[in-house]
C-alpha cells in the first residue's frame, strides 16, 4: 500500500467514524433524547494529582516510562500512546493531566535523543544526520495541526477519539511492519551479495546502495567535528522563529475570552506564520529538485529519489497537519505520523528517527510551556518522569545501536517503530473502549460538544 493510498484509507476511516456520531448518540441516549451537539457540559474534568511517594505504582510507572521512552525515541514516535494510559491506569492521574505530563516525558526523551544524534555521523554522506529541510517542511504544519487537534479533543466525544486512534495506529503499525519486513529482505540480499561478491540488487530489482556503512565509518572524526557537521544554524533559527511565534500567540490567546473576536484572530494568525515558513521551504526544495532533474542527477544516495513536485509537497503538508492533529488529540508529539511518513518517502531509518525526534522536541516543548502556564501538571511528578525519559532517550539510542552494528540491520529501528505504535493502539484502545462502555451504561452524552461552552 503506497503512502497516498494509506492517507486515503485514513481519511475514509476518519470520515466514517465522524459520521457515525449521530447514530451512536441516538442509540445510547434514546432517539431525540439529547441534541446531536451539546451546548454545555456538566463541568470540566476534575484534576486528580496523586502524591509523589515510593510505591509499586511509581516503580511500575518508572519501568514503563523508561521502556516507552527508549523505544519511542529510537522509532521516532515519542511514546505518548503508552504514557497517557500508564499515567491514568497505573499512577491515577486524570486524562488532561496525564496528557500534559506525557508531553513533558516526550520533550525530555526527544531532547536527550537529539543530543545523542548530534554526536553521530550521517550513515552515507557528509551531511547532518538530521534532515533540516524535512524538519522545516513538516514542523509548521505539524504545529498548526496540534492546535486543531487540541480543539477537536474538546469537541469530539471520547469514544470517537478512541476509534480514530485505533484506525490510525493499526494502519500505521501494519504499514511500518510491512516496510520493516521489506527492508529486512533487502538487507539479506545485500549481505548475501557481499558474501558472494556479487552486484547488490534488492527485492524490487533495483540497485541496492549500502545504507548501513554508518556502522563502520570511512573516516574517523572527533565528537566535536561530528557535532559541528550536524549543526545547521540557519535551520535551527528558522524553527526557533516558528516556535517563538506560536508560543507568543498561545500566551496572548490564553488571556483572552474563549470564542471572542480576538481569540479567533489570534488563533487564525498561526496559519500565516506556519505557511510563511512552509511555502519558503517548499519553493527551495522544488527549485533544488528541478535543478537536479535538469542536470540528470536522480539523487539516489541514501534518501532515495525524492521528487519534490507540487503534488508531493501538498501531500507532505496534509500529512504534517494530520500528524499534528493526532498529537493534539492524543497528547503526543505527532511522531506516529511523521516517523512512518519519512520512511515512506525514502528516508533511511537512522535519518528518519533523528529528524522525527528533532521535530518532536520543538512541538512537545511548546505544549509543555503552555501547560506550565496553565498549571495543568504537578511539577514534582513532571520533573521525575521527565528525568526518567531523558535517561531512557539517551541509553535507548546507545543500546539499540549495538545489535544494529552486530547484525548490520537498521530494519530493527523500523520493527521497533511498528511495535511501539501497535502497543499504543492496544493500550489506548483498551482504555478508550472501557471508558466508552462505562459512559454508555451510565447514559452519558455521546455526541459532539460545543467548543465555546466546553472551555
Amino acid at each position: 500500500m503506497a503512502a497516498k493510498e494509506f492517507v486515503v484509507y485514513l481519511l475514509t476511516g476518519f470520515s466514517l467514524a465522524v459520521v457515525s456520531v449521530y447514530w451512536v448518540n441516538s442509540y445510547s441516549q434514546g432517539r431525540h433524547a439529547k441534541p446531536w451537539l451539546l451546548s454545555s457540559t456538566n463541568g470540566s474534568e476534575t484534576l486528580v494529582w496523586p502524591e509523589l511517594k515510593f510505591s509499586w505504582r511509581i516503580v511500575l510507572a518508572t519501568v514503563i516510562g523508561f521502556l516507552g521512552s527508549a523505544c519511542g525515541t529510537v522509532g521516532g514516535v515519542g511514546g505518548g500512546g503508552i504514557f497517557v494510559p500508564m499515567l491514568t491506569l497505573v499512577v491515577g492521574f486524570d486524562t488532561k493531566s496525564a496528557a500534559a505530563i506525557s508531553k513533558c516525558m516526550i520533550m525530555g526523551a526527544s531532547a536527550s535523543s537529539v543530543w545523542y544524534n548530534m554526536r553521530v555521523p550521517h550513515p552515507c554522506r557528509e551531511v547532518p544526520i538530521i534532515d533540516y529541510d524535512l524538519a522545516l517542511l513538516f514542523q509548521p504544519m505539524l504545529m498548526v495541526g496540534i492546535t486543531f487537534g487540541v480543539a477537536m479533543s474538546v469537541v469530539f466525544p471520547y469514544w470517537l477519539i478512541t476509534v480514530l486512534i485505533i484506525i490510525l495506529f493499526l494502519g500505521t503499525s501494519s504499514r511500518s511492519f510491512a516496510k520493516a519486513i521489506e527492508m529486512w529482505k533487502d538487507e539479506s540480499v545485500f549481505k548475501k551479495a557481499m558474501e558472494d561478491k556479487l552486484t547488490c540488487v534488492d527485492s524490487r530489482g533495483e540497485l541496492l546502495i549500502d545504507a548501513y556503512e554508518s556502522l563502520s565509518p570511512k573516516e574517523e572524526k572527533t565528537p566535536l567535528q561530528i557535532m559541528k557537521s550536524n549543526l545547521n544554524v540557519k535551520g535551527i533559527l528558522a524553527l526557533l522563529f516558528v516556535w517563538i511565534c506560536f508560543l507568543l500567540l498561545q500566551i496572548i490567546k490564553n488571556d483572552t475570552k474563549t470564542c471572542s473576536t480576538w481569540y479567533w484572530v489570534l488563533s487564525l494568525l498561526q496559519i500565516p506564520v506556519a505557511l510563511m515558513v512552509f511555502v519558503y521551504e517548499c519553493v527551495k526544495l522544488y527549485k533544488e529538485s528541478k535543478k537536479r532533474r535538469l542536470a540528470g542527477n536522480p539523487d539516489l544516495i541514501c534518501e532515495a529519489a525524492i521528487q519534490w513536485t507540487a503534488t508531493n509537497l501538498a501531500f507532505c503538508a496534509l500529512c504534517g497537519f494530520l500528524g499534528g492533529t493526532v498529537g493534539g488529540l492524543l497528547g503526543s508529539g505527532g511522531g506516529f505520523i511523521l516517523g512512518p511518513l519519512l520512511l515512506e518517502i525514502g528516508v533511511i531509518p537512522q535519518v528518519a528517527s533523528a529528524t522525527a525526534t528533532f521535530v518532536m522536541m520543538f512541538s512537545s516543548s511548546l505544549s509543555v510551556v503552555e501547560f506550565y502556564l496553565l498549571k495543568r501538571f504537578p511539577i514534582p511528578y513532571a520533573v521525575y518522569l521527565m528525568s526518567v525519559s531523558i535517561l531512557a532517550g539517551f541509553w535507548g539510542q546507545c543500546l539499540v545501536r549495538k545489535p544494529i552494528a552486530i547484525l548490520g540491520r537498521v530494519s530493527i529501528i523500523v520493527f521497533i517503530l511498528s511495535g511501539v505504535i501497535f502497543a499504543s493502539a492496544l493500550t489506548m484502545g483498551v482504555v478508550g473502549i472501557g471508558k466508552s462502555i462505562w459512559m454508555i451504561k451510565h447514559n452519558e452524552f455521546m455526541g459532539f460538544l460545543d467548543f465555546c461552552s466546553s472551555q
